[in-house]
């Protein structure tokens, strides 16, 4: 869920909001975040939240130097389960050439119970 993900970036993140910009005839407010804590993945990190459904449409990684390494793009948002959802995410690593990889969602089923095994390293492997 989008709004995990945010709760989860305050805790290694420093949020500002800096402005507002349409993506897709959606108008989005445009998060900058700062690391608080030098062992995260991404110095910093530019978000497009949509104002009225509140799901990231957009999101740059940056590395410390300021280069941007990654875009990442979220489209065909659809209700589930009373909540608006990404059905389409696109990852482009913006040092490579390349469409980049694409996520699609036929089936999203939130609250789920899963057990603690799926999410070990050997399950995982398989």
């Amino acid at each position: 869920c989008a709004t995990h993900a945010l709760d989860a970036a305050g805790d290694l993140y420093n949020a500002v909001v800096t402005g507002k910009e349409e993506i897709e005839g959606r108008t989005t407010w445009i998060l900058e975040l700062k690391a608080k804590v030098e062992n995260v993945a991404y110095a910093s990190r530019k978000v497009w939240i949509d104002t009225e459904q509140f799901v990231p449409l957009k999101e740059e990684l940056y590395a410390k130097s300021g280069q941007l390494l990654k875009r990442v793009t979220l489209s065909n948002v659809v209700k589930i389960q009373g909540r608006w959802f990404p059905a389409t995410i696109v990852y482009k690593d913006m040092l490579k050439q390349g469409d980049g990889t694409t996520f699609k969602m036929n089936s999203v089923k939130f609250n789920q119970d899963i057990p603690e095994y799926i999410f070990t390293k050997a399950a995982l492997k398989q």
